[in-house]
């Protein structure tokens, strides 16, 4: 998908764990900003906070 096959084993080593790394902040901040949107309407119906 990304191309990575055709570089060598260190270079695919390398730019799998980068593509895996941004993958991971991407999601970090996604679900935050989900969790900051969802989050208190879900604390109200469960009689949080």
């Amino acid at each position: 998908m990304f191309g990575i096959e055709n570089l060598s084993g260190n270079s695919q080593a390398a730019a799998l764990v980068g593509i895996v790394l941004v993958e991971a902040m991407v999601l970090y901040v996604g679900y935050g900003a989900l969790e900051s949107v969802v989050g208190p309407t879900v604390l109200k119906l469960l009689g949080g906070d």
